[in-house]
């Protein structure tokens, strides 16, 4: 009775009080509650933001490797070589076989880089009338062209099937003067190394196929056999080979 008689003194009723309280305490359980659930909602919340985010897949390369991708020259040196099956030194005997007495000057393999537009002719038909097998759809022939020289200094030009090792064509030279015959002459009697010597010379120093071999001057005027050899990786290296001493005078790799 006393404390009820103090609430009354002092103005505050009872049912209010106990209304405030009950308000305060619910406010505080949710605070409370809200902080437990926030705490573990973050979390969860991260792990879930964090598991959406996607992986980017991994994206190739923009090409092959320099070590695999061939250049348009090393491409056309793998095409015709696949399909040729007459070697140089083949060649180059049936060529000198083919006019008594002569020596080789020049051959070349046709269709081999700087060598596509040496003498039309060859790009003839095989002896047989069936086109034969080459690179790049071409209905012609793989063909070796050579030159090969007479004692007094007459060229006669020897086309061979690359494939088949059969003469197509033996033709003499009809425009030299007297003063080519006489070069000519001059240059393969001066050349006391064969061309056999001198592609031996580039073989031994890079190994590879003999694609073209030419007898003639160098910028210094020394009687050189000039010698292509193409290699495993389908680059090409040029050669000089002094026709006297057999050294190698000059050597320059093409990458292209």
């Amino acid at each position: 009775m006393r404390l009820e008689s103090r609430r009354k003194k002092i103005g505050i009723p009872r049912a209010r009080t106990l209304h405030v309280v009950g308000a305060v305490c619910a406010v505080v359980a949710s605070a409370a509650l809200m902080t437990g659930c926030g705490g573990d909602g973050g979390k969860t919340t991260a792990a879930a933001s964090k598991e959406a985010v996607p992986i980017p897949p991994a994206t190739p390369s923009d090409g092959p490797s320099g070590s695999t991708q061939l250049t348009e020259d090393q491409t056309a040196r793998k095409e015709l070589l696949g399909v040729t099956k007459v070697t140089f030194d083949k060649a180059a005997a049936t060529a000198v076989g083919e006019v008594s007495g002569s020596k080789l000057a020049e051959l070349d393999l046709k269709g081999l880089d700087d060598n596509d537009n040496d003498n039309d002719k060859s790009m003839s038909p095989s002896p047989s009338g069936t086109p034969s097998p080459s690179p790049s759809g071409s209905s012609a022939a793989p063909e070796w062209v050579a030159e090969v020289v007479e004692k007094d200094g007459t060229t006669h030009t020897v086309r061979i099937d690359a494939i088949s090792g059969k003469v197509i064509q033996t033709v003499a030279e009809t425009d030299q003067d007297a003063g080519d015959k006489r070069e000519m002459a001059d240059r393969i009697a001066r050349a006391t190394q064969t061309p056999q010597e001198a592609a031996k010379v580039a073989t031994d120093k890079q190994k590879g196929t003999v694609t073209s071999i030419n007898l003639d001057d160098n910028d210094n005027k020394t009687l050189i056999w000039s010698v292509e050899v193409v290699s495993k990786d389908w680059n090409k290296t040029d050669f000089e080979i002094d026709a006297v001493k057999g050294t190698i005078t000059r050597e320059e790799v093409d990458r292209d």
